[in-house]
C-alpha cells in the first residue's frame, strides 16, 4: 500500500543538499529514530519535503519495512516494522540528491558520484564485492556503501567476488554510483551481496530508554511499566498518574459515552453528557480515561500504531504484554502482545461473539472501518488484516 502524505501542487524545489553522516544518517534523519520523529522533521520543512510517499504492506504490516519515500529527491527511509525505528537509508537516484561530506559535495545534477570521486573523497578501503548476476560492484566504508553498475563489456574487470577497485575501465571511463546506503556500523560485519536490504539492523537503544518499554497488563487490575517500574491500578487518581508518568501530552474531554447505550447496568440516562476526560500520553502509546465525578481511572486505551489505521503516527506503539490472572501459571505463556493476531486472541480468550463496527467518526475515513470485540475487562479494536489496532481495558 502506498499513500501520498503531502503534495504542494506546482512547487518544484529542485535538488537539495543534505549532510551525509556515515553510520549515523543523512540530513535531519538519524538511524534509530522513531517514525514519528521522521514525520515531525518532514512537517517542519513542508516546502522541502513537498511530496512524500508512505509505503507499507497492508495484509501483514510486520512482514515488510514501513518506507517513507521522497521521489523528488531520490531517497527513502526504511523503518523496521516491529520497532518502527529507522534502520536503513537508501539514495536510489543520486543525480537528484546532492550530499555534503565534510566540506565537499557529491551527487546531484551537477556533481557526478563517480568511482574516482567517491574514492578521492572517502579515501582507501578494502576491495568491494561484485554481484555477477546483477552486474553491480559495491564499495563499502563503515556504515556506508556505494553501488556501481558495471557495463557488460567491462564485466571481465570484476570477475572475482572480491575484485580489484575498478577506478577506471580500459577505455578511460569510470563507473558512476547508482545507489548509496547508510546503515548502522554494527551491520558492517554482516554485509554481502544483496544483503543490506535484509541485514541492516536498527542501532541499539541507549540504556534506560523508555521507547516502547514493555507494559505488563493484568486484566481487571493494573498496568506495570517494566523499565521505569511504575504501577497504575484501576481507581488511581489524577495525582497518582502525574506522580508515576509525569505531565500528560494532552487532555481530552469526552463529550458523550458512545458505548453506554450497550450497557444494561449503567444507571445514567442515555442522553446524559459525559464529564469523563482522557489524559493522552502519545509517547507511551497510552490514553487514560478518568471518571468526571470521582477523578479516578476507569479505562486505559493502548495503541499499536500500525500503518493503515486512522490513528497511525498519532502515538508511539505501546509494547504491551496482556495476560489474565485466571490463567494461573500459564498466564504469561498465553499473553497477548501488539503482534498477536485476532485469530490467536480467540484461541486464548475464546469466541467473543459479534463485533461492533468502528468507523473512526467519519464515513470518508480512507482506511475503512475496524471491528470491536468485547470480553470481560477488555475490548479489542481489530483491523481488516486481523491485527490489533487498540486495546481498551476497564475494571468492570
Amino acid at each position: 500500500m502506498q499513500r501520498t502524505r503531502r503534495r504542494c501542487e506546482g512547487v518544484s524545489m529542485g535538488s537539495i543538499v543534505l549532510d551525509l553522516r556515515p553510520g549515523l544518517g543523512i540530513g535531519p534523519f538519524s538511524l534509530g529514530m522513531p517514525i514519528c520523529e521522521a514525520f515531525a522533521q518532514i512537517d517542519q520543512q513542508p516546502n522541502v519535503y513537498d511530496v512524500v510517499h508512505v509505503k507499507y504492506y497492508d495484509e501483514d504490516p510486520l512482514k515488510l519495512d514501513v518506507v517513507i519515500s521522497f521521489p523528488d529527491h531520490g531517497f527513502h527511509l526504511r523503518f523496521d516494522p516491529w520497532s518502527q525505528r529507522l534502520r536503513l537509508i537508501e539514495i536510489f537516484d543520486v543525480k537528484r540528491l546532492q550530499m555534503r561530506y565534510a566540506t565537499a559535495l557529491i551527487g546531484g545534477p551537477s556533481t557526478l558520484a563517480t568511482f574516482v570521486a567517491v574514492y578521492a573523497l572517502f579515501g582507501p578501503t578494502y576491495p568491494g564485492i561484485y554481484d555477477k548476476e546483477r552486474g553491480v560492484y559495491t564499495l563499502f566504508y563503515p556504515g556506508l556503501s556505494f553501488a556501481f553498475p558495471i557495463p557488460p563489456q567491462h564485466a571481465e574487470c570484476c570477475q572475482d567476488r572480491e575484485a580489484e577497485l575498478p577506478l577506471e575501465f580500459p577505455d578511460g571511463t569510470t563507473p558512476v554510483t547508482c545507489r548509496v546506503s547508510v546503515y548502522d556500523t554494527s551491520t558492517d560485519s554482516k554485509v554481502g551481496v544483496g544483503s543490506l536490504m535484509a541485514k541492516a539492523s536498527v542501532p541499539p537503544l541507549p540504556p534506560g530508554s523508555l521507547y516502547m518499554e514493555e507494559v505488563q497488563v493484568k486484566l481487571g487490575e493494573e498496568l506495570w511499566f517494566t523499565v521505569g517500574g511504575q504501577h497504575l491500578p484501576f481507581g488511581a487518581s489524577t495525582q497518582d498518574v502525574w506522580t508515576e508518568l509525569g505531565r500528560p501530552c494532552g487532555i481530552h474531554h469526552k463529550q458523550v459515552d458512545q458505548m453506554v447505550i450497550h450497557s444494561a447496568s449503567d444507571p445514567r440516562p442515555r442522553t446524559t453528557l459525559c464529564g469523563d476526560y482522557f489524559y493522552n500520553y502519545f509517547k507511551r502509546g497510552l490514553d487514560i480515561l478518568f471518571d468526571g465525578q470521582t477523578h479516578k481511572i476507569k479505562k486505559f486505551v493502548l495503541h499499536t500504531n500500525y500503518p493503515g489505521h486512522a490513528d497511525f503516527n498519532s502515538y508511539i506503539k505501546c509494547n504491551f504484554l496482556l495476560y489474565s490472572p485466571d490463567l494461573g501459571s500459564n498466564a504469561l505463556k498465553c499473553a497477548i502482545t501488539p503482534s498477536t493476531k485476532w485469530e490467536q486472541v480467540k484461541e486464548i480468550l475464546g469466541d467473543s461473539g459479534r463485533a461492533a463496527i468502528q468507523t473512526q467518526g467519519s464515513t470518508s475515513n480512507p482506511f475503512g472501518s475496524t471491528f470491536v470485540y468485547g470480553y470481560p475487562y477488555v475490548a479489542f479494536e481489530v483491523m481488516k488484516n486481523g491485527y490489533i489496532a487498540t486495546v481498551t481495558l476497564f475494571h468492570s
